[in-house]
């Protein structure tokens, strides 16, 4: 999906319909009354498309025997687990349990809202395209088993193959071995085929080029959100140490510029999502890696995604790792900016309960009051500077000088 065809500049200004409001009303009460459970409309709903997408026992389970319950976490769809009754038995190879995700406003709606008919229109087939999309690149994934199986597709969302796994914690990106094969997974990811267009439109269609042209970087299918929550460490993982994770949540891939997806999974080590309270994340400038820790990453890839690179000498694998230490902690910064307009718009239009507005807010100042902390992700601290935006720039920049 090229979200490049949704996120702009009107979509800063949607005004949500006061009846939707009321509704979100309504929903926030009963979810703070059964915050496991979703609304009764949601789970009537939920119960006929699994008795519809579904075959086996799902054709004619009862609605007393259909268990339904919110999977928390989800910052863009919302996520709810369907199990038949544990006194049902399954007729063939039907799944016990399956994955319901709903669409979020940015899926879901069209952004572009205009006052004309015409704009009406074409930001009708805009967010039509957008989930035409999404649902593909799912569906080929699932057929080239990197992803959970599709059970069924409808407008409003998806049942997915419910995975028997868990998602890792922030603590455990940093992990050596788990940080290996992250880089791994993400290589086979960016060596993908993919019928889509390939130009880097996600989010560089609204940028000067020239800001690029300093930093070459290839351009790739990317999974464009590779944060921990989207990266599940499967139950069975005992039987291979080498297989034990997989990516999910695909709905901000496309073709992208490969320091960009890097990049941003390197600025995810810093977000803690599973606060129970306001704003429901914790930062840690500290937490983004170090050097070393990039360049292990950054190793790994190389090894999966070339095949020449063994043979390289060693003076040459390094050069190639620190030029693209440098690709990766540049666009970093592409990372900040897409994440910062998107909050934007998911603070007016998601129901999710989230402080997307205080996402780099957090990261920018320190909670202490004193002084203003702002980090600069091509360096490997958190650099505490004057209100002279100049001063950071340059002492980040020294970092990273160009390899001769």
């Amino acid at each position: 999906m090229s979200l490049g065809l949704l996120v702009t500049e009107h979509a800063l200004h949607v005004q949500p319909d006061a009846r939707d409001e009321e509704d979100d009303d309504d929903d926030r009460r009963k979810e703070a009354a059964c915050p496991d459970l979703p609304d009764p409309d949601t789970r009537r709903r939920a119960y006929l498309w699994c008795r519809e997408f579904l075959h086996g026992a799902w054709k004619s389970v009862a609605e007393l025997d259909f268990h339904c319950t919110v999977i928390r976490g989800g910052l863009s769809n919302k996520l709810f687990l369907c199990s038949l009754s544990d006194s049902l038995d399954t007729v063939g190879d039907e799944p016990r349990s399956i994955l319901l995700r709903l669409y979020g406003a940015i899926l879901q709606m069209s952004c572009n809202k205009g006052d004309s008919q015409q704009s009406n229109k074409e930001n009708h087939l805009q967010g039509a395209e957008a989930m035409v999309l999404e649902s593909v690149m799912f569906a080929i994934l699932a057929e080239r088993e990197l992803g959970p199986k599709l059970y069924g597709i409808f407008p409003q969302g998806r049942l997915e193959q419910y995975v028997p796994s868990r998602k890792l914690d922030t603590c455990e990106l940093s992990d050596p071995s788990l940080s290996s094969e992250v880089a791994e997974k993400m290589a086979k990811f960016h060596g993908m085929r993919m019928p889509f267009n390939k130009e880097p439109k996600w989010l560089f269609g609204t940028m000067d080029k020239s800001l690029l042209e300093s930093t070459p970087s290839p351009v790739v299918f990317c999974h464009n959100d590779c944060q921990e929550g989207n990266i599940l460490l499967l139950n069975n993982h005992q039987n291979s140490d080498t297989q034990r994770l997989m990516l999910i949540d695909f709905e901000y891939s496309s073709y992208n510029y490969r320091g960009f997806d890097i990049g941003n999974h390197f600025c995810e080590w810093m977000y803690d999502y599973t606060c129970e309270e306001f704003p429901f994340f914790r930062v840690d400038a500290q937490a983004y890696p170090s050097k070393a820790q990039q360049l292990h990453f950054i190793e790994n890839y190389l090894r999966e995604s070339d095949r020449g690179f063994e043979r390289l000498s060693e003076d040459e694998r390094t050069k190639l790792k620190q030029e693209m230490y440098i690709e990766v902690n540049r666009f970093s910064l592409a990372s900040h900016f897409f994440w910062g307009l998107w909050s934007i718009i998911q603070a007016r239009l998601s129901t999710i309960k989230f402080g997307y507005l205080l996402g780099e807010l957090g990261l920018r100042r320190g909670h202490s009051g004193e002084g203003r902390r702002r980090f600069t992700p091509r360096c490997e601290k958190p650099i505490e500077v004057m209100d002279t935006e100049a001063t950071d720039c340059r002492s980040a920049e020294s970092d990273l000088a160009p390899v001769e």
